[in-house]
């Protein structure tokens, strides 16, 4: 990797947290080059604007939120215990998120909503993804013979996603887990009305 291509991923880590956590209107390029230790020109000379500086890091935070959730399903065998995995990293993740701040779904989202176009569409494509991830899983499972047949993927991918991040959000407001393990205990529950 040359320096300038390491220099720009560098920006991109240090700003996350900081994007995550303060906001889009928040977060200055002052903080930006406080955490980088970059002069106004080095923040500059690679990215045009902290527009671009934000694009370029809800895209790193968005991969890497992929590459956790794979990680986590990857070594089970059977797609029960993919979701079973998933259920686990869920349980914990509302307090102990991946990057400060919380979930980057629901505060870009919420930043984004009216203001920030680019970013607000970003933002329903990784929705999209993670609800396409959990219908695929459920109709991998009925390929499988693991879930009934009559099993509607679409729908419960729905579900499952919303109750989550709505967990999530009420999670942390409340600085406990209670409302996240309520809902994974009914997702479970739903999960087994369909298992073979």
């Amino acid at each position: 990797m040359k320096k300038s291509d390491r220099t720009r991923q560098m920006i991109i880590e240090r700003s996350a947290p900081i994007f995550n956590s303060k906001g889009v209107a928040g977060t200055s390029i002052s903080d930006i080059m406080e955490a980088t230790q970059l002069a106004k020109g080095g923040v500059y000379g690679n990215f045009s604007t902290k527009d671009d500086i934000l694009m370029a890091t809800f895209d790193h935070i968005a991969d890497t939120l992929k590459e956790k959730l794979a990680g986590v399903t990857a070594p089970e065998p059977t797609i029960g215990g993919k979701f079973e995995a998933l259920f686990k990293f869920y349980s914990h993740y509302p307090l102990n998120p991946f990057v400060a701040g919380g979930c980057p779904i629901l505060n870009f989202g919420v930043d984004a909503d009216d203001t920030h176009p680019e970013l607000r569409k970003r933002v329903a494509k990784l929705i999209a993804y993670f609800q396409e991830r959990i219908e695929q899983l459920v109709n991998a499972g009925i390929k499988r013979g693991e879930f009934s047949a009559d099993w509607d993927a679409e729908r419960f991918a729905v579900k499952m996603f919303t109750m989550l991040e709505g967990a999530t959000l009420v999670s942390r407001v409340n600085n406990n887990n209670k409302q996240m393990k309520t809902v994974v205990s009914m997702l479970r529950e739903e999960i087994a009305q369909h298992t073979l």
